[in-house]
């Protein structure tokens, strides 16, 4: 068993493999194995998560995440501890395993039934979720509970979801979709829902889920990473990898590649930053976006950064005298790494097409994404980069990314990771679909989700330093998917390790990169 940790890259696999791998391992295994070990696993974790526990509530639902509950509730007992068991179905109702366990905790001496959640857990006390797992998509969804049972657990859920006691879920939290990390429809926790001022508490805190067998997607991106809280994995004994592809990988954070006494500032490339759109044009002065972008790529490593205003009269209050203000006209595009439509505006359209024909090296973001999304012949362009061997990154928020797709956001939220493959097979190029687990595909090779970064990035001109960063890297020599991996990855873990009551801003952001 071991901690996900930001140290060591894991593959991801969603149900579909996951059941394949299951399955497989199984049929060479004696009956009720797998499921043995997985109870196991469960309480040695229980043991460490919750020492001083005076009880443990298991809620365990009607199949295998049931039965590897019931497992765990007889290792537990059998090492003293006080274990209620909330189980609402007959052994008939089980699957063999689950009944096996079923069987093996109703003769354990010691052990407490009740179809109750017990009153007044403490914060020492500890709770394990095994009502569904990754059997959530088995289900149809229902406007209202339509049996004593969907009563029980619904009842479960919401003990869950507002007890203060430790929570580790099995395998996945209950109506977590393991794909997608989004809820079923009325699985949802009402923090999820809330609006932010009332939002006392985050989800996550005090929350551990045990991934057995496999680790899945949906725990790293979207409503996932809130829900899951702290992230173990057990493999139970077997190779996944040997059985079944992944569908993505989790970002590991890269090796440091140290910088020679011989180089100087043209071994680490030039990057342009083009866009800020004046208020000159709308009376919407957007300039500061640019700056950002510019003073990520700077402090991100670029040997030289220069940096194009869309804006007849730019404002150079604050500038950093490192920044080299150039004129479009005199970009040479074709020798530089060029990140476009930060702060772009309308102003962006007419500079998009030649730097869509000319730049080798290119990062779209922000207002260049929108000029994309409604123009047929800008997009042909961006693709005809791929034949031409150019490198391109789109990094799309999933506002932007339903307007590529011609979709909405809801749709691109519903499952992630499909909409950024979607996107980079579209327009063949990178894809960093922003966004809690930041989703990196590309038309060729293995999608990632990055573990870094935290609600502190939700703040206006984070997405700027980010496409400034990825320009950096782009001009380190780094493929386009080892840029955009390797940018999310510093990019959040500056958040993450931001000084705790010390406001994060963009600029203080861009200037901490490393």
């Amino acid at each position: 068993m071991q901690r996900i940790s930001t140290q060591q890259r894991h593959p991801l696999f969603d149900t579909a493999a996951t059941r394949l791998i299951e399955k497989t391992a199984a049929s060479s295994l004696p009956p009720h194995t797998l499921m043995q070990r997985a109870g196991l696993a469960v309480a040695r974790l229980a043991q460490a998560l919750a020492p001083h526990a005076r009880t443990i509530w298991i809620a365990c639902g009607p199949g295998n995440n049931g039965g590897d509950g019931l497992e765990a509730a007889t290792h537990l007992t059998g090492q003293g501890r006080r274990v209620v068991i909330s189980c609402a179905s007959v052994p008939d109702q089980l699957p063999p395993d689950a009944r096996a366990s079923w069987e093996k905790a109703r003769s354990t001496a010691g052990m407490d039934w009740s179809l109750l959640p017990p009153e007044a857990l403490s914060p020492e006390d500890l709770c394990i979720d095994a009502l569904l797992g990754i059997g959530v998509r088995a289900l149809k969804p229902q406007a209202t509970p339509s049996s004593h049972r969907d009563d029980w657990m619904t009842m479960c859920l919401r003990h869950l979801h507002q007890t203060q006691a430790k929570v580790l879920a099995i395998d996945i939290p209950s109506g977590l979709d393991a794909d997608t990390g989004q809820y079923a429809p009325g699985f949802a926790p009402d923090s999820h829902t809330a609006p932010p001022a009332q939002r006392v508490t985050p989800v996550g805190e005090r929350r551990h889920t045990l991934s057995l067998l496999t680790l899945k997607p949906g725990l790293f991106t979207a409503q996932g990473r809130d829900a899951a809280g702290t992230v173990w994995w057990d493999s139970l004994g077997i190779h996944p990898n040997t059985i079944a592809e992944p569908c993505a990988w989790l970002a590991t954070r890269p090796q440091a590649a140290p910088r020679l006494h011989t180089s100087h500032k043209g071994s680490y490339g030039d990057t342009a930053v083009i866009g800020g759109e004046g208020l000159t044009r709308r009376g919407m002065g957007m300039t500061g976006a640019a700056w950002l972008a510019a003073s990520a790529a700077l402090h991100g490593g670029s040997g030289r950064v220069l940096l194009s205003l869309l804006d007849d009269t730019p404002i150079t209050t604050g500038m950093q005298p490192e920044l080299m203000l150039r004129r479009f006209d005199a970009l040479e595009l074709e020798r530089l790494n060029v990140v476009c439509g930060c702060g772009g505006g309308e102003a962006v359209r007419s500079v998009l097409a030649p730097v869509l024909q000319r730049a080798e090296q290119l990062v779209l973001d922000a207002d260049a994404l929108n000029a994309l999304s409604g123009d047929a012949e800008l997009q042909g362009l961006l693709v005809l980069r791929s034949v031409q061997g150019k490198n391109t990154v789109l990094t799309p928020h999933p506002l932007e990314a339903a307007r590529l797709l011609g979709s909405d956001t809801p749709h691109v939220q519903a499952d992630r990771l499909k909409a950024a493959q979607e996107l980079a097979r579209k327009f063949q190029c990178t894809v960093v679909l922003k966004g809690s687990g930041t989703v990196v595909a590309s038309p060729q090779g293995p999608t990632f989700i990055n573990p870094t970064g935290n609600g502190r990035l939700a703040t206006a001109g984070t997405g700027d330093v980010l496409a400034g960063l990825i320009g950096a890297k782009l001009a380190s020599g780094l493929p386009a998917a080892d840029a955009a991996v390797q940018a999310v990855f510093a990019h959040g873990e500056a958040a993450d390790n931001w000084p705790v009551g010390s406001p994060l801003t963009a600029g203080l952001l861009a200037q901490s990169l490393v």
